[in-house]
């Protein structure tokens, strides 16, 4: 294994407590690592904090909060943005990286990064009030608790806590949008997909894998938010690529 301090980041609007019960399950799977969260600029306890509108400010910021270098890092979405730049940029940092449903340009078209169908809903959430944003994106995000009113409840409650605000939406849509991914990294890269992820394209994933020789794993049912659709799965899938020799 590369590393026993494991990041894990996730992405767009979301928090550490997102990562829900996938967090016990790798731990499960993983027991002498040291599993680490952290909240970008603008969301959970960095709320009040204002979002880089660069993928690149994100990074940074984040960089100053790990002392344990180097690392491996688990992403979702956006978070795996940040890996790539954290790993052209710093690859002494990270030794092995989990990108999970993620997009970066040039090796993927704008309608599979972001689906065409989703442009004016993503847009609405940006104007509505939280409860309402938050339900919309279960609805998106999720294959398997997008009715789940307890959980929808809890989201909700989150958002109360720590409110993402406008103004850090729209700075971290546009640091997603305007990311470019540069060249292949150093560390070795396992990309897992869900591929009935109605947000973003799997072959976005599965392109990013063919274009740099990476390990690929696709699931059948997960929705965008795999590790609340099935944590064990995704668990193990990690676990077992990490432990190989």
């Amino acid at each position: 294994m590369a590393s026993k301090t494991i990041v894990l980041l996730r992405g767009l609007l979301r928090e550490r407590r997102h990562w829900g019960d996938f967090l016990a399950c790798l731990q499960q799977k993983l027991p002498e690592s040291r599993l680490v969260t952290l909240d970008i600029p603008g969301n959970g306890a960095l709320c009040h904090a204002l979002s880089p509108s660069a993928i690149s400010g994100i990074t940074d910021t984040l960089r100053t909060r790990v002392e344990t270098k180097p690392l491996t890092l688990v992403t979702l979405s956006m978070g795996g943005m940040i890996a790539l730049d954290w790993m052209h940029r710093y690859p002494a940092d990270i030794n092995r990286a989990i990108l999970i449903n993620t997009s970066a340009r040039p090796h993927a078209p704008f309608y599979w990064r972001l689906r065409w169908r989703n442009y004016a809903v993503l847009l609405s959430l940006l104007w509505q009030a939280p409860a309402a944003r938050e339900k919309l994106i279960l609805s998106l995000t999720s294959n398997r608790h997008q009715h789940d009113a307890k959980l929808l409840a809890r989201w909700q409650n989150w958002q109360r806590q720590n409110p993402v605000t406008t103004q850090n939406a729209l700075r971290q849509i546009l640091a997603a949008a305007t990311f470019k991914a540069r060249q292949k990294p150093q560390a070795p890269l396992l990309l897992i997909a869900s591929r009935h992820d109605r947000l973003v394209d799997y072959r976005c994933s599965r392109k990013l894998a063919t274009a740099w020789d990476a390990c690929y794993q696709e699931h059948s049912w997960g929705g965008h938010d795999l590790p609340l659709d099935d944590p064990n799965w995704l668990a193990e899938t990690i676990a077992s690529w990490l432990l190989q020799p």
